[in-house]
């Protein structure tokens, strides 16, 4: 634990979450989750034990949002902040589209914490992108990972075969795939996975090869108890809260020709999996039920039908559609939009007063938030038997469990409460009395608190598991990277005197190298001369970039992804072998991100590789050393874009970053706002950076005039 008290991340990364008036239900990102992650952060704050939390989610700047979600800092109370985390540009991506940019995040969320000078007790991710994010972030420092899944992938993608899509379908929309290996890994590294039943943990987790029973804890999903008062409490009502109700009531009179009959009320986002369509089903097929009652749906907020994602517009559609079918004109209501904050609790007493009842028709529920807020409220409930509502409604005995499969089953359910008033009054008093127990912040908070101090307890941010180098990388202020062959190596003499240097500030200068060599060929010429391991390496010519882990190397997936955008290795490959003077290199030089050639009469024929490939429009990176080598990269890659990505990502400035090279490809390493060392048997290549800011040509060869170098630079004593 951290100073005094825990300091605790929760991480909900599709950015619609703010501190207060959230836009509940405006699409699929805006659920229980959002509301869950706020009031458990909410919650927190108030218990002395904890120190700070911060919800770390994504920046949205688009005119099609509020401006709130723009804002880089929200301080939301004394102890509660949401950090904003610009990823994937500005625009509002829903999450099932997020996953190309998640490393950019995870980049920007280790930035953050560096300059932030301090690592949390906790971090929490929520949902699966979360999870992904969490678990790249506790392989790099062993922060202890707290997961909740809220819904996964595996049984969404049953669900969704069941309904009639097929695999290519299902994976297109929500990139099912992608998100099915992040759950997997998640589930791997986490620590502790919160679910809100039993049930999701046998029959959803369940599912996953990675499921080890000992890591999970139930922790029941809670309730505001101060909003979701029940609808026969004695209250004066203010002004405020009149005009909310009439506000209410006037909405619900423009749909209904009666008012005065019970209310059928549900109230969810627009998702198939909810199965909205299955309820309007239940009471257009029963002319009955549309005698005893109104049906009202809040199925999220809506401005314009045509204008939404196509996930949202495809159910709406199909709501006014059915509406429109089985002809439920001044029965059914269809409302825009609703505020969460205030309506939203008086939708639930509204409906009690009318003897009505609260449907949740998903055919898979895994938290069931609202079905708590309708039992606070003393509103009976019918709902799915498939996930957390089993386990809500055997503690609280507030209403009908049902197969919501067949819509008949949903009327059945209702019919049985809206017909027997002694059941509708135990059902409602069931469920104020018990909420109390089973589901307040309070209670949910002990609980959760009690499982980050056991993890503290137990765990070893030592152990394999985790990146070795991961926490020196938050202190390094300054850190040296060189080339290896002729740089670094080369002078056993002048190699251990460098290796002194090196070994003499390994507790405050990091320590990497930048080589053409693959990973393997670094690591074995490394150990031949009984060398100093780097806490990093760049290899194949800045293609590639690994973190040590104890004796082992881990590469870098946020550099494997930023480098891939457009490189296409195969038609460069394709080419380039119609011109006689490039000759291919030995396969094990030869890399996903990297093309190797030996160049015959470079001084005529390297240009025109070059200008085939602007030619062609296709981007790479074309560099040539020793006269003799051509390596083609992404455009993106290079040794010093490699060392500048090192410096962005871990918040290192560059006057603090001594580089030191001798061919061609160290010359972009060299240049530009780094501090450059040319050792003294340099390539001819290099001449033409004589002069340049920043680069210092040594005399002393190899090593020595890497120690030229920092002297030159008075790199050591300036710490």
């Amino acid at each position: 634990m951290n100073k005094s008290g825990l300091y605790i991340q929760l991480y909900n990364i599709h950015g619609l979450i703010r501190g207060k008036n959230l836009e509940l239900g405006r699409d699929a990102d805006t659920g229980g989750q959002t509301k869950y992650v706020l009031e458990l952060a909410k919650s927190l704050t108030e218990r002395e034990d904890v120190r700070k939390v911060e919800i770390v989610t994504r920046r949205i700047e688009d005119k099609a949002v509020s401006k709130d979600y723009s804002d880089r800092i929200e301080n939301v109370s004394e102890k509660l902040s949401i950090i904003r985390i610009r990823c994937g540009g500005l625009k509002y991506i829903r999450k099932e589209l997020l996953w190309p940019h998640l490393e950019e995040f995870v980049d920007k969320s280790i930035k953050y914490i560096k300059g932030n000078n301090e690592l949390p007790d906790i971090i929490h991710s929520h949902y699966a992108d979360a999870g992904y994010v969490c678990t790249e972030l506790t392989k790099f420092f062993g922060i202890p990972l707290i997961h909740t899944g809220h819904s996964l992938g595996r049984d969404k993608l049953n669900n969704l075969l069941k309904q009639g899509l097929t695999k290519e379908e299902i994976n297109k929309r929500y990139k099912i795939f992608k998100r099915i290996e992040a759950e997997e890994s998640t589930i791997f590294f986490a620590d502790r996975i919160i679910t809100s039943t039993n049930q999701e943990i046998d029959k959803q987790y369940g599912l996953y090869e990675n499921t080890n029973k000992d890591k999970f804890v139930v922790i029941p999903p809670s309730v505001e108890l101060k909003r979701f008062y029940p609808y026969n409490e004695k209250r004066e009502w203010n002004s405020e809260e009149k005009e909310i109700r009439e506000k209410i009531r006037e909405e619900l009179w423009r749909f209904f020709t009666n008012l005065n009959k019970p209310l059928i009320l549900s109230l969810c986002r627009p998702e198939k999996r909810k199965n909205i369509t299955g309820l309007i089903e239940a009471y257009g097929e029963d002319k009955e039920l549309q005698k005893k009652a109104n049906l009202a749906i809040f199925a999220g907020i809506r401005k314009d039908i045509t204008k939404m994602e196509d996930i949202e517009r495809e159910v709406l559609t199909e709501i006014l559609l059915m509406m429109d079918k089985y002809n439920l004109y001044g029965k059914m209501a269809v409302p825009k939009t609703h505020d969460v904050e205030d309506e939203v609790p008086e939708l639930y007493r509204i409906t009690a007063e009318t003897r009505g009842v609260f449907v949740n028709s998903a055919y898979n529920e895994p938290f069931g938030l609202t079905l708590i807020e309708a039992a606070s409220s003393g509103l009976p409930v019918v709902a799915t038997n498939d996930g957390g509502p089993k386990d809500i409604l055997n503690n609280l005995n507030n209403g009908e469990l049902v197969d919501v499969s067949d819509s008949k089953n949903i009327a059945n359910g209702i019919h049985k409460i809206l017909d027997d008033e002694d059941k509708w009054i135990k059902y409602s008093g069931n469920g104020i009395e018990r909420v109390k127990k089973y589901y307040s912040w309070e209670a949910h908070t002990d609980l959760y608190v009690e499982v980050i101090n056991e993890v503290l307890s137990k765990v070893d941010r030592k152990t394999k598991t985790f990146i070795s180098t991961g926490e020196k990388f938050l202190t390094f202020e300054k850190f040296m990277i060189f080339d290896i062959d002729d740089t670094l190596l080369g002078n056993k003499e002048a190699a251990e005197r460098i290796k002194t240097v090196i070994a003499e500030n390994n507790n405050k200068i990091g320590f990497g190298v930048a080589t053409g060599r693959t990973i393997d060929s670094a690591k074995n010429v490394l150990k031949e001369n009984n060398f100093v391991l780097p806490d990093l390496i760049i290899s194949s010519v800045g293609s590639e970039i690994y973190y040590r882990d104890h004796e082992d190397y881990i590469l870098s997936t946020g550099w494997k992804a930023h480098i891939s955008q457009g490189w296409k290795r195969e038609q460069i490959f394709n080419a380039l072998s119609q011109f006689d003077f490039l000759e291919y290199q030995e396969e094990d030089t030869q890399r996903d991100f990297k093309v190797s050639y030996y160049i015959d009469k470079a001084e005529d024929n390297y240009k025109k590789v070059v200008d085939w490939l602007v030619k062609n429009r296709v981007k790479a990176n074309c560099i040539l050393s020793h006269k003799n080598y051509l390596d083609i990269l992404p455009a993106r890659a290079s040794k010093g874009r490699a060392v500048r990505y090192i410096a962005y990502r871990w918040n290192l400035n560059h006057n603090n970053i001594l580089v030191a090279g001798d061919s061609g490809n160290d010359e972009d390493m060299l240049t530009g706002e780094l501090l450059g060392v040319v050792v003294g048997n340099y390539g001819d290549e290099l001449n033409k950076l004589k002069g340049r800011r920043r680069i210092y040509f040594a005399e002393a060869e190899r090593a020595d005039g890497i120690i030229e170098g920092i002297n030159y630079y008075n790199f050591i004593e300036r710490i």
